[in-house]
């Protein structure tokens, strides 16, 4: 049954189209841009249409960006012999809130996964392949450490070790605050496998 009328019902369905929004969050947000001022509306609008039409891929770590290099890849005081592989540009996001990362990253925009088709073609190991032929000491692989997240990695190690280009994988286990009784067998064996002398 429609409550709302048209207009409403479709700001509603729109919003609730979107990853992680329900209906009842869609429902919230719809009633609030309704009660924004319209200027504000407007430029929201606006903003959406504009990072729709204008954002892109970055022409050497293919990360979302307006520019044609992003940023981190144009700044002097970036170690572009280094590169962090990720999976996504949140990865690269949570990586920079770190602030103590000075290399370039590499956004491969998914995960090998042959139960989901999604095969090595599918995400953006070509342009990988293409930045080692410059001047790379290190390559950093930062994927999940989910099935999807370890099979990447190890293709891409599989990958880069014939070029003599170092590759590490970031370390993983015990998370601060956790309880050893409740974590998985997997990632206590990562955490003692990839111990540190105190």
């Amino acid at each position: 049954m429609d409550y709302y009328g048209k207009q409403m019902s479709k700001l509603i369905e729109q919003l609730s189209s979107l990853p992680g929004i329900g209906a009842k969050t869609a429902q919230r947000l719809a009633f609030h841009i309704i009660r924004m001022p319209k200027e504000n509306v407007e430029q929201l609008a606006g903003a959406m249409l504009d990072a729709r039409n204008n954002v892109r891929y970055c022409r050497e770590c293919c990360t979302l960006t307006d520019q044609e290099v992003c940023p981190i890849c144009s700044s002097p005081a970036r170690d572009k012999r280094m590169i962090m592989v990720v999976e996504n540009t949140r990865d690269l996001a949570a990586y920079e809130r770190i602030g103590k990362y000075e290399g370039v990253y590499h956004v491969l925009h998914g995960a090998i996964s042959p139960m989901l088709g999604i095969g090595p073609s599918d995400i953006r190991l070509k342009e990988l392949v293409q930045r080692l032929q410059g001047d790379v000491s290190e390559v950093i692989i930062a994927t999940n450490s989910s099935l999807e997240g370890e099979t990447t990695a190890l293709y891409i190690s599989k990958l880069i070790k014939p070029t003599g280009v170092k590759v590490s994988r970031i370390a993983s286990g015990v998370p601060v605050g956790g309880d050893l009784e409740y974590i998985d067998e997997v990632t206590l064996l990562r955490a003692l496998e990839g111990r540190i002398e105190l």
